[in-house]
């Protein structure tokens, strides 16, 4: 095969690579999107007071919805390791997010969220021994600047026990989400019964969860059902399903960073239907949110690159 051969055998694999990951991309942006609208839905159609009864629904009902149409149960080792990643990644994950969101404001707690793929870089370094570049980690603070400056007013108060609880869920999210890069998914097993499995076990671990903190079921009108139907269907079942469909097929620093789209959209519902204004300020961190999302996107270069690892090895040899 001569030289000019392989190059165009090369690049077209490239290409097809980058188209494929640029739809998966795409895809699983879906569900941090959707995700962006628990605000609105929870502010304006929810009964106060009662967010761990909207995590519960949210969870549990889409859970068992996913069992239903795939029949598919874990087997083996599955057992344990499905509970793990739904405790890590719902069970746990509601109770700190939602902590955060009531005794800190909405913006601290947003940033604190934004922190995950920072978190994200440094467990795939001890968890799936993979050093992330330091394109990508730069990015990553560049993101959580660009949310905080979204989101943050200038009246934000800052709690112990709420800083504590959002930095908690932003841990507990990460760790989820390696695990499941790490974990994989089993063969013959679809994202839908994947994502299942893992909706199902969040959802039984919040039901006691839920009650102990919040006590009875509040009263359900109709606004309340749309929205508790929007937040099962949409933010649970599909967007959970694209979601870890997206961990276990693309680099996981680049997943991570998609959560940013999480706040962004929520201040851009509250701009468009609750009438916040967004400032100058606002519309920078709108910019480099944006730049490092995409930014975590790109490709690396192939052949030598600068990593994380490799800049603390070299600052230790020095």
């Amino acid at each position: 095969m001569t030289n000019t051969a392989a190059h165009a055998i090369s690049v077209e694999t490239d290409s097809g690579a980058t188209y494929g990951n640029l739809s998966r991309t795409a895809v699983t942006a879906l569900g941090p999107v959707v995700w962006g609208t628990t605000y609105v839905v929870t502010t304006e159609l929810l009964p106060q007071g009662h967010p761990m009864f909207a995590g519960l629904l949210r969870a549990l009902p889409a859970g068992l919805i996913a069992l239903a149409i795939t029949r598919t149960l874990p087997r083996g080792a599955w057992w344990g390791k499905a509970a793990v990643l739904g405790v890590l990644n719902i069970g746990l994950f509601f109770p700190f997010l939602f902590t955060a969101a009531e005794r800190l404001p909405g913006g601290v707690a947003a940033t604190l969220g934004a922190a995950q793929p920072i978190i994200v870089a440094v467990l795939a370094m001890a968890i799936l021994h993979e050093s992330p570049s330091a394109r990508r980690f730069v990015w990553g603070v560049i993101g959580v600047v660009g949310v905080g400056l979204v989101v943050i007013g200038p009246n934000a108060a800052f709690d112990g026990v709420g800083l504590v609880a959002g930095l908690a869920g932003a841990v507990t999210m990460a760790l989820g989400v390696t695990l499941t890069k790490r974990w994989g998914r089993p063969a013959g097993v679809g994202p839908t019964a994947f994502a299942g499995w893992q909706l199902t076990a969040g959802g039984l671990f919040l039901v006691p969860v839920t009650f102990l903190m919040e006590g009875p079921p509040p009263a359900v009108d109709g606004p309340a059902v749309l929205g508790y139907l929007w937040l099962g269907l949409f933010g649970g079942l599909i967007a959970y399903v694209l979601w870890f469909r997206g961990v276990t097929m693309l680099p996981v620093t680049s997943v991570a960073v998609l959560g940013l789209l999480s706040p962004m959209v929520a201040a851009l519902l509250g701009a468009v239907l609750l009438g916040q204004t967004l400032g100058p300020i606002q519309l920078v961190g709108f910019a480099l949110s944006l730049a490092a999302i995409v930014a975590a996107q790109l490709p690396t270069r192939t052949g030598p690159r600068t990593s994380v690892l490799n800049i603390v090895k070299e600052r230790t040899v020095r």
